[in-house]
């Protein structure tokens, strides 16, 4: 489909995102995906910002959403929530479900703004709106930007306590030793049940302080996702198809020489690589599933990655599929990713949904686009504040990987390192 293109050029590129962000408010469907600048491995993009459906669907059936893409031959921009894998694999959820997000929902957005390397912000428009582009500019620019987003403090209650904690870790232990699973992705949650949160102001906060290479603002009614991910899920490219797990998490040091010692500690540690490996090899088997024969290559295995508050360990894995492959079936074939479940993949989701308490929803899940020559590419939901705007709930689910090796209390400290920046940005007033 045909849009209208206009470019303009802006010297405070950050600035006129946070704008964009606030002035989108007006819309019922927004996703911002921003890279924050992080140029990883096979970069795509600086900022993609979406609004206002003019189609759309809701829908937890993957070959409509199958259908629907490949007829739009247009941007297209959504999320798919980790439940969606009752539909793949012949699974069960159970557990509460405390914030209510749809399976899965995609929209053809009216309205695109497009920010490349160049710092050229390119307007791209339907023909029914294509007037309008002028005047959303000069919006935008318009915008004030504030910096409160909530009247009083906002604490997020553990729905599982420390010894709980220890108890549910035991539980997946006896299941790595009777064979059951090698590696388990225990997740737990953070909550506040009487949330008053401007989401536009406060992932603006998040944003400014995180600088997350897989940033985004997910908006769809009344549900938000506030998203500070560093993770790539999948990308297709062409006839490529890659996927970044991330598996391995450090603290930043306080001074240079500590942070350099973290990140060769991180690099050697034998349970850290054991992790990523595992689930490298978990990777390559989901994209042998549509890959070319002798096609599935690890490009990079337990990469160090620094991000403003943790070091990561990173691995690489690419295939290639012949062009008749459609991009949900790649997309079905490999979801959920298994940096945030395990190995073997469908039993050790039987045992999460045994010992979890909380339905994932979208956390867990994955945010983002196709294009119109059918290429994609996905982020991994993570370090992500969700919040039920109607219902005034927001939820912090984090998640640590346990293996044979892991150790209740190192693993609980690290599910509270990655909840540390959202929990302390919203203690502030």
């Amino acid at each position: 489909m045909n849009r209208t293109k206009k470019e303009f050029s802006i010297e405070n590129i950050d600035d006129f995102v946070q704008r964009a962000i606030i002035w989108s408010a007006q819309f019922r469907e927004v996703v911002v995906l921003d890279s924050n600048n992080h140029h990883l491995p096979h970069h795509t993009f600086s900022k993609l910002l979406a609004f206002d459906a003019l189609t759309s669907i809701q829908s937890g059936d993957i070959q409509q959403i199958q259908e629907y893409q490949s007829q739009l031959r247009d941007w297209c921009f959504g999320f798919i929530t980790y439940d969606v894998k009752n539909t793949i694999e012949e699974l069960t959820s159970v557990n509460p479900d405390y914030l209510h997000f749809p399976d899965m929902v995609f929209f053809q957005p009216k309205r695109l703004i497009s920010i490349n390397e160049d710092a050229k912000v390119v307007f791209e428009y339907l023909a029914l709106c294509e007037d309008e582009i002028d005047s959303d500019f000069n919006e935008i620019v318009a915008t004030n930007i504030s910096t409160k987003f909530v009247d009083k403090p906002i604490e997020l209650t553990p729905r599982v306590t420390s010894e709980k904690y220890k108890k549910q870790f035991s539980k997946a232990i006896d299941y790595i030793k009777r064979g059951d699973t090698y590696e388990l992705n225990y997740c737990i949650e953070f909550y506040n049940n009487d949330t008053e949160l401007n989401p536009y102001v406060f992932y603006n906060q998040l944003n400014n302080k995180s600088k997350s290479s897989f940033a985004a603002f997910v908006k769809f009614g009344h549900l938000f996702a506030l998203c500070a991910s560093p993770e790539r899920y999948l990308k297709k490219n062409n006839d490529v198809v890659i996927s970044q797990p991330i598996k391995g998490t450090a603290a930043r040091g306080k001074t240079y020489k500590e942070d350099e010692k973290q990140k060769s500690d991180l690099l050697n540690s034998t349970k850290e690589r054991a992790e990523n490996i595992m689930i490298v090899d978990l990777v390559r088997n989901d994209l042998s599933k549509i890959a070319n024969k002798n096609s599935v290559e690890v490009n990079e295995l337990c990469g160090i990655y620094t991000f403003e508050h943790v070091h990561q360990m990173i691995s690489t894995v690419s295939c290639k599929i012949s062009n008749d492959t459609q991009p949900m079936d790649v997309i079905s074939n490999t979801f959920p990713m298994g940096s945030m479940t395990g190995a073997p993949k469908k039993r050790t989701m039987e045992i999460i949904e045994e010992i979890e308490d909380h339905k994932r929803g979208l956390y867990s899940g994955t945010i983002g686009y196709f294009t119109p020559t059918q290429d994609f590419d996905f982020n991994v939901v993570i370090r992500t504040l969700l919040y039920n705007q109607k219902e005034k709930y927001a939820s912090l689910s984090v998640g640590s990987a346990i293996t044979f090796l892991a150790e209740a209390e190192k693993e609980y400290e690290e599910c509270l390192l990655k909840s540390k920046a959202i929990r302390d940005l919203l203690l502030q007033k």
